[in-house]
């Protein structure tokens, strides 16, 4: 079995202590590179294929792959989700992975219950999130397994169907006015508390908790077993900060090499930004900061530069990005679940946008096989739009109106 020894960095392989989870390579830093570490599990037998236990039937299968161990997971049955074959909707073999199927709705489950479990292993007290939504959901729902209490940390204009579901969890949700307000408080509480913190919390952003994204691995697992050990040609997500992204790439590169597999299949960034887009037309070493006009609807997705992990996976796979906008991502939505049965968020349409775009101009080509990372349910974001949450205390960005309003609204005293 795996057993994690260290964290590295993804760029320059320098090392760093396991309990530097939520800190960037600060050798990349000075360079001007903000890369995020990765698990590494030193020197140990590669798993052997045909030996993968049957039981049980979540991601947790592959719990010898991961950095905890199965008696220690925090599971709620998430992974194990089909991959479903949808012919005619464009001019390829596509394949959906349907991540709508993990207990939250979203794949941020598998990170969540990765994280959440390292949290519980090491006596954490608080789990900690800054999100729009599906994190924030994962984050609640996998504390509220494990015990310890989790505060959510939102702003304006998050759909109310998200509000409530991170509520319904038991978590405390405030709401500050900006993205970037987030991060501020949320750092402050890590450093001063000893928060845990699962998702990014300092800018420019790394990405998400990397013990937690390995989680995302399984992903790539069972596209793989689900096509009998034959990697796709290509594999499609939407992509934020790119967790998923590096994570599969990760799971697809580890499989190669441990022989399962005989090739990689080259990844695709589905964006709104154009900051990986960009970053890959002009060879740059870091994504740029595309700033936008407006928001985009798709919250999930909605940031204005990517990361380096996300390049990464992009460059070392052979793929590519394509920045969409709205428009084509609302007509997928539709067009998908009404020539499929899947419903999807706004967000998670940005795969099928992007491979109708590389369908139309070659880069697909008609005997490729291509999945498609569903990554979120189309409930998730009905109402999006529509106003800061009202239910929600509102809080500035100083560590002292946080733990006020948790006090005063959720009788929580740290």
């Amino acid at each position: 079995m795996a057993i994690p020894q260290l964290l590295k960095c993804i760029r320059c392989n320098q090392s760093a202590p396991l309990e530097a989870f939520d800190s960037a390579c600060d050798r990349c830093t000075s360079d001007g590179v903000h890369s995020n570490l990765t698990v590494d599990y030193g020197e140990w037998s590669p798993p052997v294929r045909c030996e993968l236990p049957t039981w049980p039937n979540s991601m947790w299968r592959f719990a010898g792959q991961l950095p905890v161990a199965m008696e220690r997971a925090v599971s709620l049955g998430e992974g194990a989700t089909p991959l479903i074959a949808a012919d005619g909707l464009v001019p390829c073999s596509l394949l959906l992975k349907d991540e709508t199927r993990n207990p939250t709705w979203s794949f941020k489950d598998r990170l969540a219950s990765v994280a959440v479990s390292w949290a519980k292993h090491i006596g954490a007290k608080v789990i900690a999130t800054s999100s729009t939504g599906n994190a924030g959901a994962a984050a609640a729902a996998y504390a509220a397994h494990a015990g310890p209490p989790c505060v959510v940390l939102t702003f304006g204009g998050v759909a109310p169907a998200m509000i409530t579901q991170i509520r319904s969890y038991g978590a405390m949700v405030l709401t500050v006015a900006t993205k970037d307000e987030r991060w501020a408080v949320l750092s402050e509480a890590v450093i001063e508390l000893g928060w845990f913190p699962t998702s990014p919390f300092f800018g420019p952003a790394v990405g998400s908790n990397p013990i937690g994204l390995e989680g995302y691995k399984t992903i790539a697992y069972e596209i793989a077993e689900q096509c009998d050990w034959r990697a796709p040609d290509w594999c499609v997500l939407p992509v934020c900060y790119g967790d998923a992204l590096y994570g599969i790439w990760k799971g697809f590169e580890e499989m190669r090499g441990w022989g399962w597999i005989d090739r990689s299949p080259r990844l695709v960034a589905a964006e709104v930004s154009g900051s990986l887009t960009a970053a890959l037309a002009d060879e740059s070493t870091m994504p740029p900061d595309v700033p936008r006009s407006g928001r985009s609807l798709a919250i999930s997705i909605d940031v204005t530069r990517g990361t380096y992990q996300a390049l990464h996976a992009l460059r070392e796979s052979d793929g590519t990005a394509v920045n969409l906008e709205d428009a084509a991502l609302l007509d997928w939505q539709q067009r998908l679940a009404s020539g499929s049965g899947l419903f999807v968020e706004t967000s998670s349409a940005a795969a099928l946008a992007a491979i109708d775009w590389l369908t139309q101009r070659g880069t697909i080509g008609r005997d490729d096989t291509v999945v498609a990372v569903l990554t979120a349910s189309g409930l998730k974001d009905v109402g999006i739009g529509e106003g800061e949450p009202s239910s929600t205390p509102k809080v500035s960005a100083d560590l002292d109106s946080v733990l006020g309003a948790l006090r005063n609204t959720y009788g929580f005293d740290d």
